[in-house]
């Protein structure tokens, strides 16, 4: 009776902690739910392990194979979200796993009648196998999605698959001067594909200097043909370059033949890093930031104050733009310690001799506020969404009548 009682008290238990994760799950908090319902299920399996399916001469132990169907989830979850305590968890599913299956560990308390063991001894084993199977298969598809995906992005450069977008960047009187470049991905089957989806991709297979390549030569083009056009020749376009294209031996001589090849401005170009590259060999990085400043080029710190930067970076980089990070901007209305961090940004920034933009501006209130700080450029959905080259040019012509 006693071992009857105890499976209807973890049938509750169950209970009670799939409801805490599928809230957990509801309320935005996905990878805490994930991670407490392998831990909730790691806890019933072993406890079941060790009170109701304990072995005799007639019935081995077998619930405990489900240890290694829920290590498999974990590893899954793993693949999507990196995460020590998800390798920690699923480091305990398989040292339990050990644990059970080799030593006879038994419970004098607990008496479950024989039928009901014998039952459960091959119901379980159907069902830990069949669950097994159905993770293996699913490993199986991410592998095959994974590399259908590398394949596709490989394929998406030559296929001339990849286009720039451009979203607008204002001065204090919500003027155009410039905007930055955005890269997105035209998939066949995928459609639109933000950067968000594809980079850190990109970036594992060694496709990003390649990308980030096209991405230069394609701006450096548009910004030539604004530089034949009076009222476009002002403005200025801002391109994002990664780290590893930083440290790629021959980016310097590529950025020159680029200019001399399409004639831009390099005056008018602003090359972003993010402060990633500030983890790489400092002075080879200032050396080569160095090299692009005597070709004319502003090279600006893109999303300050997520990462790495210091004091000490911003006296010695060779950089003449910083742009605060958005969650700084959205957050300085509403957080009087947000808006005087931003504000002590801004006047830092300044008086290093650096201009200042601030990303993410999406209502007035936030501009205003940020012009009071003295930012005096602005970028974010308040201006304009990242858009094609033709409506920015449109955006262009229309400031440029109205002005006339």
């Amino acid at each position: 009776m006693i071992g009857l009682w105890l499976v209807v008290a973890m049938e509750l238990a169950a209970f009670v902690a799939g409801l805490t994760i599928y809230l957990l799950i509801r309320r935005g908090h996905l990878t805490l739910g994930v991670l407490a319902g392998q831990a909730a299920l790691m806890a019933i399996i072993i406890i079941m392990g060790l009170l109701l399916d304990v072995p005799t001469a007639e019935a081995p132990r077998i619930s405990h194979v489900y240890l290694l169907v829920v290590a498999a989830l974990g590893y899954l979850n793993y693949q999507r979200e990196k995460s020590y305590t998800q390798l920690i968890l699923i480091g305990l599913c398989l040292l339990a796993f050990v644990i059970l299956g080799s030593a006879r560990l038994t419970s004098p308390y607990v008496v479950m009648p024989e039928v009901a063991r014998t039952i459960g001894t091959w119901a379980n084993a159907f069902m830990a196998t069949a669950l097994l199977a159905a993770c293996i298969h699913a490993m199986q598809t991410e592998f095959t999605r994974k590399d259908k995906y590398s394949r596709d992005l490989m394929a998406a450069l030559w296929n001339d698959e990849f286009q720039l977008v451009y979203q607008p960047q204002v001065d204090v009187s919500q003027r155009t001067i410039g905007a930055e470049a955005l890269l997105r991905w035209n998939s066949p089957q995928r459609g639109s594909v933000s950067p968000v989806e594809f980079i850190a991709q990109a970036e594992r297979l060694g496709l990003m200097i390649a990308i980030g390549g096209w991405v230069l030569e394609r701006g450096c083009r548009t910004l030539a043909e604004w530089g034949t056009n009076p009222d476009f020749r002002h403005l200025s376009l801002s391109i994002n370059v990664s780290a590893s294209q930083i440290m790629h031996q021959d980016f310097e001589a590529f950025v020159r033949d680029t200019l001399a090849e399409t004639g831009a401005n390099p005056q008018h170009l602003i090359l972003e890093l993010t402060e990633s590259v500030l983890v790489t060999e400092i002075e080879l990085v200032i050396a080569k930031l160095n090299a692009l400043r005597e070709m004319g080029i502003t090279i600006a710190l893109d999303d300050f104050g997520t990462g790495y930067s210091s004091l000490s970076y911003l006296r010695r980089l060779p950089i003449q733009q910083i742009k605060i990070d958005r969650s700084f901007v959205q957050d300085a209305v509403n957080s009087p310690s947000s808006a005087s961090l931003v504000k002590s940004v801004v006047r830092m920034s300044r008086d290093l001799g650096h201009n200042v933009l601030a990303e993410g501006v999406e209502t007035m209130e936030q501009h205003d506020l940020l012009a009071q700080f003295g930012s005096i450029q602005f970028q974010g959905y308040l201006y304009g969404k990242p858009m094609a080259l033709a409506d920015f040019a449109q955006r262009i012509d229309v400031e440029t009548q109205g002005s006339a």
